[in-house]
């Protein structure tokens, strides 16, 4: 099955999955409600400015890959989530596993992995750039989280992100239990919620790594 030919319907059915509300899952909440607690510089208070200004100008002409090369992009690159050749984020990686006997494969926009030039296991699953009218975004990378979870033989929860337009939804995936957040609309001040909560991300995947080091 390809990542690019799932629904939240078909998965939840065919993978017996439960979607949660974000007041059920816990390692949601604790990761969007981390941000509160982060600082955010002047010189990346205007960068998002800057991005923003662009965003609102044009975010309903771009397509897919416009949006990731004049916003999306640039935003994670702020986070800088390279660490120490252990951990880096990639794009368009094939990624493949099975889970509950059927083959699933494709190539997420994005995913932050352990590894320097090659992805091992992927942590981060997926930002998949699509515009506000594609319905099957986030079924797309709930579909290579669930392959991840699968790489890291269930160790830990995955967690991921979808954007769609303006809008990021954060997403966790723990055994057959996900959840998704509301939309934080990049167009407003949410922006800087956007950044900060990706820093925790950030800061929650480097204790990994170290953990498992």
């Amino acid at each position: 099955m390809l990542f690019t030919e799932c629904t939240l319907e078909d998965l939840d059915k065919r993978l017996k999955l439960k979607p949660l509300l974000l007041d059920e899952m816990p390692i949601l909440q604790n990761w969007l409600n981390g941000a509160t607690e982060i600082s955010i510089s002047d010189h990346e208070r205007n960068y998002l400015l800057t991005l923003q200004g662009y965003l609102q100008g044009n975010v309903s002409a771009w397509n897919e890959q416009e949006l990731a090369m004049h916003f999306i992009g640039p935003v994670f690159a702020l986070v800088q989530f390279s660490y120490e050749k252990k951990l880096n984020l990639f794009a368009t990686r094939p990624i493949s596993g099975v889970v509950d006997g059927i083959e699933m494969n494709g190539r997420p926009d994005g995913m932050i992995a352990t590894g320097y030039r090659e992805p091992d296991k992927p942590y981060f699953c997926f930002q998949e750039y699509k515009k506000d009218k594609d319905p099957n975004a986030t079924a797309q990378a709930l579909a290579a989280m669930l392959v991840a979870q699968e790489l890291n033989e269930h160790q830990f929860p995955i967690y991921g992100c979808c954007v769609r337009g303006r809008h990021w939804y954060f997403m966790a995936l723990q055994g057959k239990e996900y959840a998704i957040s509301d939309g934080y609309a990049a167009t407003k001040n949410e922006i800087y919620d956007i950044l900060r909560i990706l820093k925790v991300l950030k800061q929650m995947l480097i204790e990994r790594v170290k953990y498992l080091n």
